[in-house]
């Protein structure tokens, strides 16, 4: 895959490796920091659409990793920080 072309580098999305959710870039734990950057620009008005997306993806990573490791997957409360804990939450309303 090129690193850059006529206009600049070209860069590679940070998108899961499914089953092991790994970011396909940089290998960090998905979602990493620059993926977390990403979906809170692109959910930026709809936080909550996003903390629903979120679900779903953490329920997804949830069954593969379990599958991967079954006697020692992921601790629950590892994975609502990875996936849920980190989402800015809507401002509150008076």
């Amino acid at each position: 895959m090129p690193t850059s072309s006529a206009e600049g580098p070209v860069t590679r999305p940070h998108l899961p490796l499914r089953p092991l959710w790994l970011c396909r870039a940089c290998a960090a734990p998905w979602p990493c920091a620059t993926a977390r950057l990403t979906l809170i620009a692109e959910y930026a008005h709809d936080r909550i659409a996003l903390s629903v997306y979120l679900c779903a993806v953490l329920h997804e990573a949830t069954a593969d990793l379990y599958r991967l490791a079954p006697d020692e997957g992921p601790a629950p409360a590892a994975l609502f920080a990875r996936f849920l804990a980190w989402v800015p939450r809507p401002e509150a309303q008076p």
